[in-house]
């Protein structure tokens, strides 16, 4: 089969530069600029982030032709105009190649290089994000987040004004609270140009997870900690800092802050009400943290050394020169709950508890629906004429995901306990072994059918990897590549399921 070659090229923003004379509304960084600390780089997927951006967001390739265009703003100050790239992404998939800088500082992100640790794509560089797996509402207009299976990450290593050495800094982002792992390391934020481990002190990131291997504050997790290389810091101590609270609102906002031997971390729900100081005052207690040796990347999504097993969702983030006051931090956080970040609220038969069946939307099979014998999972024609036992094999419960309570896993209908999950990409009916691997192989995020029908279900530990019928067996398939089953050839059909109630209830 014919690969699809996937290009690393990025084709450069037109970035409009706000100004206060243009000024049509107040953005996180006009509050920022106000108080005196500046944004020096600000990456948004959803929303603009000055009052009189009207540039780019990001950037979409997709892979039916390789082909790539910029998704922009509704208007100056505004929500995505998602409308670009639901229309140049139908009917194929799409990835998000460069999340663009709206500082006019140049400061992009795009596919994050090999560095300590080798990513899973060509030339050990990461994953990009599929631009379509993590879909929400700004202000009442749809939008896409930035969706990060372990694996993914974007990066700058030449950058222009980030923080370096013990200079002060200020950053905050959005998150989904509810999706994240122990994996290292879910970050954003300011870290090593050459991708290595460089000592302690040499990155400053917001991390969110449930990471107990250096640092953790109180009850199961996830935490905000700061990121500071060899070290993720809930408090002044290594390890357990009570004051540090377990925090998963949908949408939650993050800050940190750091200069000469001070630092600070803040969250709260990026929905409503304000934030709360989680930790303020001198650096850590551990040699090699103050003073810091700050670098001036900007990682999403991994370590600073590239370590590539975290997962998480992000909307919005800045970095910002000088270390911003607490005040300045509660007026971002009234703009952000103010800009009503919300979950699309399209009908889904997704339904927890629900018993479902899943049939194939491809001409040739429209009869065919996913089943399993024993482990074995692959497609069979069902009829109302069909055996009990194939009926029931086609009949699987909705169970809200077992690695991320967003998306949804299948439960067997007559083999309790055992849930659809990938192995070696092809789909198995397994028991649950409770691990934090199988969870994740077995949890699949819904968004509307690439062929325009019915429902598609990405993987949500490769998030380019869709549930696929190739040959009647069941994989999860990317949009071309080596395998025969990611064969571009009717993958949007193939890939696109009707969801129908269970022909078992």
């Amino acid at each position: 089969m014919r690969r699809i070659l996937l290009s690393l090229a990025v084709v450069a923003a037109l970035v409009t530069v706000p100004s206060s004379a243009q000024a049509a509304g107040t953005g996180p960084c006009d509050i920022y600029a106000s108080g005196g600390t500046p944004c020096v780089a600000a990456h948004s997927t959803t929303r603009a982030l000055y009052g009189a951006f009207s540039g780019s967001l990001y950037q979409v390739r997709r892979a039916s032709d390789n082909a790539t265009t910029n998704v922009g703003v509704l208007a100056a100050g505004g929500a995505a105009n998602a409308a670009t790239q639901d229309t140049f992404c139908a009917g194929t998939s799409c990835v998000i190649t460069v999340i663009y800088d709206q500082s006019g500082r140049g400061n992009h992100l795009t596919q994050a290089p090999p560095g300590g640790f080798n990513g899973p794509a060509s030339g050990g560089y990461d994953n990009l994000a599929d631009a379509n797996a993590a879909p929400v509402t700004v202000g009442g207009h749809r939008a896409y987040g930035v969706l990060v299976a372990p694996g993914t990450g974007y990066r700058n290593n030449s950058t222009n004004g980030i923080a370096t050495g013990d200079a002060a800094e200020g950053m905050y982002a959005i998150f989904d609270g509810t999706r994240y792992n122990g994996g290292c390391c879910f970050d954003y934020g300011n870290a090593e140009t050459n991708s290595r481990d460089n000592g302690n002190g040499t990155m400053e990131a917001l991390y969110f997870g449930n990471s107990k291997g250096w640092g953790y504050g109180a009850g199961n997790g996830p935490w905000v900690m700061a990121d500071l290389e060899n070290g993720l810091f809930s408090g002044v101590n290594a390890g357990y800092n009570a004051n540090d609270p377990t925090i998963s609102h949908r949408f939650l906002t993050a800050t940190l802050k750091g200069g000469p031997n001070l630092w600070s971390i803040r969250g709260g729900n990026a929905q409503s009400g304000s934030l709360s100081t989680f930790y303020s005052g001198v650096r850590p207690n551990v040699s090699g943290y103050n003073p810091m040796k700050k670098e001036g990347a900007i990682i999403l999504g991994i370590g600073g050394d590239n370590s590539v097993s975290a997962q998480g969702t992000f909307y919005e983030g800045v970095l910002t020169s000088g270390y911003p006051t607490d005040a300045t931090e509660n007026s971002v956080q009234a703009n952000i709950t103010a800009a009503a970040y919300a979950t699309t609220t399209t009908a889904s038969p997704f339904v927890a508890g629900k018993a479902v069946s899943l049939r194939a939307t491809t001409g040739c099979c429209v009869t065919r629906y996913i089943t399993h014998s024993g482990t074995t999972v692959n497609t069979t024609a069902i009829t109302a004429s069909s055996s009990a036992t194939d009926k029931a094999n086609a009949s699987f419960y909705v169970r809200a995901g077992l690695a991320n309570s967003s998306c949804v896993s299948f439960e067997s209908r007559n083999t309790a306990g055992s849930y659809l999950r990938h192995y070696n990409y092809q789909l198995v009916l397994n028991a649950n072994d409770s691990t934090s691997v199988f969870a994740s192989d077995a949890t699949f995020c819904p968004s509307a059918g690439k062929n325009g029908q019915g429902f598609s279900l990405a993987s949500s530990n490769y998030s380019t990897r869709f549930i696929r019928h190739y040959n009647n067996a069941v994989y999860i398939a990317s949009n071309g590549g080596t395998n025969a089953y990611d064969s571009a050839t009717l993958w949007s059909d193939d890939v696109s399921w009707a969801v129908q109630g269970a022909w078992t209830p």
